[in-house]
């Protein structure tokens, strides 16, 4: 190879500038691990190939340049006479802001400046747009403006429709298209040029990309950003992006008087409300000449209410159409067709911006919206009534000055209209914000706090955002919640084209063998409800959707009309299936969305390698899937209401529309909570509470009652209390104690099982004990006293320090005892001496004789300490067989062990002039047990005779009172028969 044909690494990075961006990078790259290669040789022949190949994709951008069309503009367009400042300006600066209102040109003809200025060229110009009607038709008005044709240089893509080639330079999208692209392409490598259309829309997406942008710029020198914004504060986009400079765009509009008719007047007595304030300013208009009337309403209910009024005026020449966003194709084309007479179009606030309607010369602002809110104390997204802002306002005025001069009345004061906020909130601040934390956790760009929006958002509501996602067991977080880690089942949610709710719930629907019937019901959660239900045939309507109807289930009614589309799409063409959705009140165009996501659900999942059931599921199985989604969203019915206590204690109701509402189950599950007049479950399910406990593991708080041994169990068992978000999915349970609380387990397993034996065991220390116990515990029986074993204390202290503290029921105790019994056989071995109490060691056994011996008699004695019972004492129990030979004498003497108490019971029976000769009588007692030989004599023979000879008095028999002294110091007899019965019992023995 001679030095000639060389090839030097700086020749071939100065090439890479001249190339698109995307190859520019992939050469870069591969260039720096060329150079890693270290046989010259080697690396010059791979040089030398990347020098053709570089020469190529040079090619391209010469081939885009050349295709390039002829730009013109149109005069008659604001932006047209702003051509060159706006040039200038994206020439000069990273960041544009093009402020100007709807049909001033700047979307049709900013990308077409781009391209004047040679951008497009290397990358593409992204374009994006809030809604996908706009990407496609602004799309197609630039293609046809220069004579191309669609997909072709000017291209666009939307959710399931891609019309971008090789040679598009202008690519048409959703915001939510370049954000899902970000994924890809964290640089955004593909555009040279990305505007921003609709800026002052503020949904969450358009924050979020801006905030991207900002983050992105220093990264990226080389991209061009173009904010365009109605004039609504354009200073706020200029200073996110460093004092980016502003140019004004004026629209074509005509003077519109405003009038404000408050509907009660400060010094007016007449009650007015709101219908009537309506009817007065129709009147107004009537006479100011002919013109169409835009009149702005909150909701649907409000526009059907007010229009059945309108008509029933019976208005002459007058046509009332309602408009939002729920109705279907065809009733809202009604309001740009062409017509005759004056017409009265009621809308919701998706005339504000959304939606131009034409024609309009008046314009009545009642100046209330339903503005959607999330609260972060009640976890629900709310739908309020509220005064909309004097941004808003000022939109709704300027929908009357179009055509030609306008008259805008508002049914409030002018001082109201000051006292307002200067602009709506934008998304990010009333939404809940999980889906957000999940993509930027996906993406790694951190704490969303730290994050660049153009206003941040309440910490409150990023909180709720991150609990969601915990709830879904999507991210972890650490100790002072200030990080997220994404977990691998948020991995997989971040990729599915859906809410992360409905995400969860397809995943889970894999363990239950589900995922069809999870995929049809998420993909039509995530759309518009595509049954319809005009204002004129609601009844008609209703009949038609019933047939999908499920007595339990809101969710399988979308199952059920999923099948059914199918069916009729296999039996009918095309353009028959399209009549029978009109027949059925089905709009086409939100079946096919339904169908589309499905679609792009099915590949993810198949990607994701989930298995897709063919046969039906389980009603169980499937409502278990949406479950693990809907956590938050189940209530338990009021016994005596039509409401349902939800988590954290909300209160609802099943919506009227749901097949559920007359007769409500007693645990039910909601798609989504949404307070209007109240708070409503929509879209409802019965459940069964057992079914939340296993996939709400990560959330179920359980509290615990009552441990207590258990003999059978062999273990500590307590009463279990199972809630979610302090619902009691588990009333009261029976569990084992064991992993609770194992110290209090060990405690109660030595006291119950050991100390006081309440335990089926074999081992044979615990036979002995119980044994040896079992006697100490006779001896107290028969001694009538309860102060002789060692308290349970003092055996519990003995168990305690022998066994392992592992040790937390009888299993644990037989593991370790197999052990330990090997290394010390008697560790656990009572002895006899340690059972008895300090001071208790003269009572003998020996006292306490188990039989009488009569000459050749032995009989059996029993004893029972139970006061004011007959036997109560000891007992001696005479054979029938045997009762003639047996003699009284000799059983006044007692038992050794109560003789005592019973010479001193006697002494003390006596008169006192007797007794006090014999006091201390105790002492007396024991003189008299020493001297005395039991049974040589009757006692009372015997104690008279020692008495006497102690003191020298003399007792008469007379002067002991038997009656006196207790009867458990009295044998007591029984005669019983072979077989033990008891015969007869008494004092006596015979009588």
């Amino acid at each position: 190879m001679t030095e000639q044909q060389k090839i030097t690494f700086p020749q071939l990075y100065q090439q890479l500038d001249g190339l698109m961006l995307r190859d520019k990078t992939r050469f870069a790259r591969r260039l720096h691990g060329v150079k890693k290669v270290k046989n010259p040789e080697s690396q010059q022949a791979i040089l030398h190939e990347m020098a053709q190949e570089i020469s190529q994709a040079a090619g391209k951008v010469l081939l885009r340049e050349a295709a390039r069309p002829a730009i013109t503009y149109p005069e008659n367009l604001p932006v047209s006479q702003k051509k060159q400042e706006i040039l200038e300006a994206v020439r000069d600066h990273q960041v544009v802001i093009v402020a100007g209102e709807t049909g001033s040109g700047k979307t049709t003809q900013l990308p077409k400046i781009c391209m004047e200025l040679g951008r497009g060229l290397k990358g593409l110009i992204g374009h994006t747009q809030p809604r996908r009607l706009a990407a496609r038709t602004v799309a197609n008005r630039i293609a046809e403006e220069l004579q191309t044709e669609p997909g072709g240089c000017i291209g666009y893509k939307v959710r399931f429709s891609d019309h971008v080639s090789d040679n598009t330079m202008v690519k048409l999208m959703t915001d939510g298209i370049l954000l899902a692209e970000i994924q890809q392409d964290r640089l955004l490598m593909q555009y040279d040029t990305i505007i921003i259309d609709e800026a002052h829309e503020r949904s969450l997406n358009i924050d979020f990309l801006l905030g991207y942008l900002k983050e992105l710029l220093p990264r990226r020198p080389d991209l061009k950003i173009i904010i365009t914004s109605a004039t609504i504060d354009p200073e706020r986009f200029s200073k996110h992006f460093n004092h980016a400079p502003i140019i004004e765009v004026s629209g074509r509009t005509y003077p519109v008087e405003v009038r404000y008719r408050p509907i009660v007047e400060e010094a007016d007595d007449t009650e007015r409300d709101q219908l009537q304030a309506i009817f007065d300013a129709v009147d107004e208009l009537g006479r100011e000449g002919p013109g169409d009337i835009l009149i702005f309403m909150s909701g649907e209910r409000e526009i059907r209410d007010t229009a059945d009024a309108l008509n029933k005026l019976d208005l002459r020449h007058t046509e009332v159409l309602p408009l939002y966003a729920r109705l279907s194709n065809s009733e809202q084309n009604r309001v740009f067709q062409p017509h005759s007479g004056r017409r009265i179009v009621l809308a919701t606030n998706v005339a504000e911006t959304s939606l131009t309607v034409p024609g309009i010369k008046y314009v009545i602002d009642p100046g209330t919206a339903r503005i959607s809110r999330y609260s972060y104390r009640t976890k629900v997204q709310r739908l309020p009534i509220e005064p909309v802002s004097q941004a808003s306002a000022n939109q709704r005025k300027g929908r009357c000055g179009r055509v030609s001069e306008g008259i805008c009345i508002r049914l409030y004061s002018e001082d109201d209209f000051l006292s307002r906020p200067e602009f709506t909130d934008p998304e990010i601040l009333r939404t809940n914000l999980a889906s957000v934390i999940l993509q930027m956790t996906a993406l790694g760009l951190g704490d969303i706090a730290a994050f660049p929006f153009v206003e941040a958002p309440d910490k409150r509501n990023i909180q709720d955002g991150v609990r969601l996602l915990e709830e879904l067991g999507a991210i972890t977080t650490d100790e002072q919640a200030t990080a997220y880690k994404l977990t691998p089942m948020g991995r997989q949610l971040s990729q599915l084209p859906v809410d992360p709710r409905l995400a969860r719930m397809v995943l889970e629907a894999q363990k239950h063998g589900c995922v069809r019937e999870a995929m049809i019901i998420t993909s039509a959660l995530s759309i518009q409800d595509p049954r319809e239900r005009p204002m004129d045939k609601q009844q008609a309507s209703d009949e038609k959707h019933r047939r999908f109807h499920d007595k339990e289930s809101d969710f399988l009614a979308f199952v059920n009309l999923w099948n059914y589309l199918g069916e009729q799409q296999k039996a009918l063409s095309s353009n028959q299936f399209r009549r029978q959705c009109r027949v059925d009140f089905l709009n086409y165009l939100r079946v096919r969305e339904w169908q589309d996501i499905y679609t792009q659900l099915r590949q993810v999942v198949k990607e994701l390698g989930l298995p897709i059931n063919s046969e039906p599921a389980e009603y169980r199985e499937i409502h278990t899937a949406l479950l693990t989604g809907l956590l938050s969203h189940i209530g338990m019915k009021d016994a005596d209401k039509q409401e349902f206590t939800g988590a954290r204690n909300a209160r609802f109701s099943i919506f009227p529309g749901s097949g559920l509402f007359k007769k409500p189950p007693k645990w039910t599950m909601v798609a989504e909570l949404v307070e209007t007049s109240r708070l409503w479950g929509r879209i409802a399910a019965r459940i069964e509470p057992e079914w939340v406990e296993p996939v709400a593991q990560h959330l179920i708080k359980r509290s615990y009652s009552e441990p207590h041994w258990e003999r059978a169990q062999g273990a500590v068992m307590a009463t279990e209390k199972v809630t979610v978000y302090g619902l009691p999915i588990v009333g009261a349970r029976k569990v084992n104690y064991s992993q609770i609380d194992p110290a209090l387990c060990r405690e109660l397993f030595i006291r119950h099982a050991l100390v006081e034996g309440d335990w089926q065991t074999r081992h044979a220390f615990f036979r002995e004990n119980l044994k040896l116990r079992a006697e100490i515990e006779e001896l107290e029986h028969k001694s009538r006293r309860r102060d002789i074993l060692v308290d349970d204390e003092t055996l519990f202290e003995f168990y305690d320090q022998r066994i392992s503290h592992d040790v937390i029921s009888a299993r644990h105790f037989d593991a370790w005892w197999k052990q330990a019994s090997r290394e010390t056989p008697d560790l656990l071995n009572f002895e006899k001496s340690m059972l008895i109490k300090e001071g208790a060691e003269q009572v003998s056994k020996l006292d306490y004789p188990n039989f009488w011996h009569q000459g050749n008699l032995k009989l059996r004695l029993s004893y029972q300490f139970e006061p004011g019972a007959d036997a109560d004492g000891v007992t001696v129990h005479i054979p029938l067989p045997l009762l003639n030979q047996v003699e009284e004498a000799g059983f006044e003497w007692q038992i050794p062990g109560l003789r005592r108490e019973l010479i001193i019971a006697l002494i003390k029976s006596l008169p006192k002039p007797v007794r006090r000769n014999f006091v201390p009588a105790p002492n007396y007692a024991e003189a008299f047990l020493g001297r005395a030989t039991p049974l040589e004599l009757p006692l009372l023979d015997s104690l008279e005779r020692e008495l006497r000879k102690m003191t020298g008095v003399t007792i008469d028999r007379e002067a002991w009172q038997w009656d006196q002294v207790p009867d458990h110091l009295k044998i007591t007899f029984r005669v019983v028969d072979d077989k033990n019965k008891k015969l007869q019992e008494g004092a006596r023995c015979r009588r």
